[in-house]
């Protein structure tokens, strides 16, 4: 049905009529409406308000256009070539079908004249436009992007032996001849599709591990490994080849690791990618970090700290000497607390410099130094000169080896503040490792002052999440953990959200939550990461135990004693309140 304006109701009113908003929701609409700028609809369609389904249909009446789903529909490839993906891409508008006269289009904005005018023009045939969702044009784009890549796959096949008679090497590993490796040849474009994806769907890993039949293209989304498709065996030294190149490695050398870097720009954004080669018994694994080149940091809230946790570290953190740690495994999110931390002591009146490996969180006004290890630049090297600097605040990347703690030490005993990480399992296990570093008990006792321990865990989509009941097992095994909870420091720290949660708890009366899925997460229930944490602040109890050398389980009894939230009992905390579920944070607080 071709689209026509209808006058009769606005989307939002034929929502509210359908029952899919209430009344409540149409008022706070328009007032984000007004205070942004947006249209009411795209307020509606962005927010979590309904279902993209639930958009399509109202657009759908809203205007006098017919809906269409697209999902399993089949799409003659041959409409690709009447509009490319990088115009479905573009346009939000997708070809579905197609008569001697009339190009049938599902678009997310049917109502856009010019867009169709242009889709006219380029296919010659009067078009006839259809309401869809956004998840059904990325799906149709993902199918089209997955054939591509496919026949890439085949074409690279078809050239990987004349690429290799072709390849050149000299002494020093570099090409000595323009070769199809380095060019559009089909390796190059599957290359760029895995790392395109890859930022696109928020990657930190890209993993490339070759098995005895097939290589497995591995992505790690919010701390979890996903597999995403697999390519034919001989395709691995060409695939590897092809990094290597972009990252400055040899090519020749696979009988040793490699460590290498190169710089994309996806849309407006740049990604650093670090690249490693281990040699297997099947051929080279590759892993790619990306890091990305951004400035964005958080308030604590916004982390995912609460209560007595977040009032004790801002105390520790504006003490103007000692030392302050950051611990957990990498991947934990401890640069960006850090990040955090920094952009909260940062003032003209003070002097902050870092060092760090890599810089990954720019901050503005703060002295960030990279490490470069062939030069000389280490941790221990820099925090040297930092100290003939003339700074306030130093934050070192990560205590790594006992001359950088003694260093770290030192510059907290002249009367400067002190900021790193450690890898450990928990805060108070930063206490041993220290003192296992040849630290004296006595320098950590006078000047370490707090240490934060986390962990991300992923976040429940908050469209699609369900609420159950739990089983009582599982209601015991968390009211065991939250009554350690000491409810007079709860009160203290003012978290009314803890206070009550911990009252429900005590009377079996609470609710968890699971993840579902749906269009708004890419079907898998999750959306994002916060945060769980434990502060262990320094307190003369804790102090006299560093003394006496004690060991973490002891000192960790003391400090949940002292009021404490533990990792364990946060995550429980964000599992009452739908944040997470239990298996994700029972999955990441034992790491």
């Amino acid at each position: 049905m071709p689209a026509t304006f209808s006058n009769y109701k606005s989307i939002e009113e034929i929502l509210l009529d359908l029952g899919k908003i209430t009344q409540q929701q149409l008022e706070a609409i328009r007032i984000t409406s007004v205070n942004t700028g947006q249209s009411t609809k795209d307020t509606i369609r962005d927010g979590n308000y309904i279902t993209a389904e639930d958009y399509a249909l109202a657009y759908s009446k809203a205007y006098n256009v017919e809906y269409v789903s697209l999902k399993g529909k089949k799409i003659d490839p041959a409409l690709f070539d009447v509009l490319p993906l990088d115009y479905i891409k573009k346009y939000e508008a997708v070809p579905f079908n197609r008569t001697s006269e009339v190009l049938q289009v599902a678009m997310t904005d049917p109502v856009n004249l010019e867009v169709i005018e242009f889709i006219e023009r380029k296919a010659g045939l009067k078009v006839i436009a259809y309401v869809t969702t956004k998840a059904d044009i990325s799906a149709v784009l993902e199918e089209g992007k997955t054939k591509t890549l496919s026949e890439d796959v085949t074409k690279a096949l078809q050239e990987i032996s004349t690429t290799t008679e072709a390849l050149k090497i000299d002494g020093s590993g570099t090409l000595t001849k323009d070769d199809a490796i380095l060019k559009d040849a089909p390796v190059a474009r599957i290359v760029g599709m895995i790392i395109e994806t890859a930022v696109k769907l928020g990657a930190s890993d890209i993993h490339l591990e070759p098995a005895e039949e097939t290589v497995r293209l591995r992505y790690r989304i919010d701390g979890v490994l996903e597999e995403r498709r697999t390519f034919p065996k001989e395709m691995s030294d060409t695939i590897a080849a092809r990094i290597k190149v972009l990252s400055g490695l040899k090519i020749d050398e696979k009988r040793i690791p490699q460590d290498g870097r190169f710089k994309v720009q996806v849309g407006e954004a740049f990604t650093d990618l670090r690249v490693s080669t281990l040699p297997t018994v099947y051929g080279e694994k590759i892993v790619i970090r990306l890091l990305k080149e951004e400035s964005t940091v958080y308030t604590f809230q916004e982390l995912g700290m609460r209560g007595l946790t977040i009032r004790r570290f801002e105390e520790t953190l504006l003490r103007p000497v000692g030392m302050l740690l950051v611990t957990g495994p990498t991947g934990s999110g401890k640069t960006v607390t850090l990040a955090s931390a920094l952009q909260k002591l940062n003032t003209s009146k003070v002097n902050i410099v870092t060092i760090e490996d890599p810089v990954e969180i720019r901050v503005k006004g703060v002295n960030q130094v990279q490490v470069n290890v062939k030069a000389g630049l280490t941790f221990a090297s820099a925090l040297r000169s930092f100290l003939r600097q003339d700074p306030n605040i130093v934050m070192v990347g990560e205590i790594r080896d006992e001359e950088t703690a003694a260093l770290g030490i030192q510059a907290a005993l002249t009367g400067h503040m002190v900021l790193s990480t450690l890898h450990t399992n928990s805060s108070a296990g930063a206490i041993p490792r220290l003192l296992d570093m040849k630290v004296e008990n006595y320098l950590l006792s006078s000047t370490l002052n707090g240490i934060l321990a986390q962990r991300l865990i992923r976040k429940l989509c908050s469209n699609c999440r369900e609420e159950y009941d739990a089983p009582e097992d599982i209601k015991t095994m968390i009211k065991e953990a939250l009554k350690e909870i000491q409810t007079s420091q709860v009160i203290e720290s003012k978290d009314k959200g803890v206070y009550e949660a911990v009252q429900q708890v005590e009377a079996g009366n609470f609710k968890l939550y699971r993840p579902v899925g749906c269009d708004k997460c890419n079907n898998i229930g999750y959306k994002g990461r916060v945060g769980i944490f434990e502060f262990l602040q320094i307190t003369p109890e804790i102090s006299k135990a560093t003394l006496e050398k004690r060991s973490s389980q002891e000192i960790e009894i003391i400090a949940k004693n002292e009021g404490m939230l533990t990792l364990l009992q946060d995550g429980f905390l964000k599992c009452i309140d739908g944040t997470t579920n239990l298996s994700e944070v029972l999955r990441v607080a034992y790491e």
